[in-house]
């Protein structure tokens, strides 16, 4: 640290006047930050968490916590952006070791809320494979390690069966940017591929490949290719109307996020770099809990 000033209200003097003298800024946007700012201290100081202990989820929270009282989306950008500038002004001008807000992304996701399938929509759409045959031994597999895992599509046509370790129950996704990550794999799904990879891949191998999941062409999927199953599948299970290429994504993450999963595991599974990205699904459990409670508490 460089300074001694401490408190966050001396911190944000110097801010604000970094802001006034050397950034130019009007007084009225040197005002709407200055409120931004207040609010999160009072934020804090009611979670008992002190400026220089703040971390990124906490400050996930405080966005969160404005959106759902109604803050428009011109006035979370905003907001997004007086905390990046301040947590970047402290850093740089030695009041703080660490910056958390450098991950913070554009409110826009705050908005963009996902579709997902309810419990009973993903059994019905996983039982539309027909397990007599190859093909439906595959599909099957496909359907139950998107839901049991959240991979986007494009991560699930690269694997490999040495990306899974069935003893203790995970694989290994490279996702976006290179990333690899572990994921835990459900009871189901794993009996689902090892099923898959004993009765039904060696029909789909006609030329030496080490793809997981293959066409009739012995290649492995495109996209577009699986998108187009996922989406037949839907078809024949009436779903159509609520399908999406990421359906089963969303549905894995909106379920675990339901019956009590935090966060950051949940993003850590999906691969998200940054947590504001996984909050879209809070949005989704906290409507449905909303609606739950207006129709069914006496006095909502």
């Amino acid at each position: 640290m460089k300074q001694k000033i401490s408190s966050p209200e001396e911190i944000l003097t110097v801010f604000l006047d970094y802001l006034s003298i050397e950034k130019g800024l009007a007084a009225n946007t040197i005002l709407a930050v200055s409120r931004d700012l207040r609010k999160l201290f009072h934020f804090i100081e009611r979670k008992k968490i002190a400026l220089h202990a703040v971390k990124e989820e906490d400050l996930v929270s405080f966005i969160q916590t404005l959106s759902m009282s109604g803050l428009s989306a011109r006035s979370l950008a905003r907001l997004i952006s007086s905390l990046r500038s301040f947590f970047k002004f402290c850093v740089l001008d030695g009041f703080l070791g660490k910056n958390p807000a450098n991950n913070l992304s554009s409110p826009k996701l705050w908005f963009s809320l996902p579709k997902f399938l309810t419990v009973e929509n993903v059994d019905l759409l996983l039982r539309q494979p027909d397990l007599s045959e190859p093909r439906g031994i595959r599909d099957k597999a496909i359907l139950e390690l998107l839901y049991a895992t959240g991979l986007r599509v494009s991560e699930l046509v690269s694997l490999k069966p040495s990306n899974f370790n069935f003893d203790d129950g995970f694989l290994l996704c490279r996702g976006k940017g290179g990333r690899e990550r572990i994921v835990p794999v459900g009871g189901s799904a794993l009996k689902a591929v090892k099923e898959y990879m004993d009765k039904a891949r060696t029909f789909y191998i006609k030329k030496d490949t080490d793809f997981l999941f293959l066409t009739y062409r012995g290649e492995a999927f495109t996209r577009q290719g699986l998108w187009k199953i996922i989406k037949d599948y839907a078809v024949k299970a009436g779903l159509l109307d609520k399908i999406s290429p990421h359906i089963l994504r969303h549905s894995f993450a909106t379920h675990l996020l339901e019956r009590g999963a935090d966060l950051r595991s949940v993003q850590l599974m999906l691969g998200h770099s940054q947590i504001t990205t996984t909050q879209i699904y809070t949005h989704v459990t906290r409507e449905r809990l909303r609606r739950v409670y207006d129709k069914f508490h006496p006095r909502a």
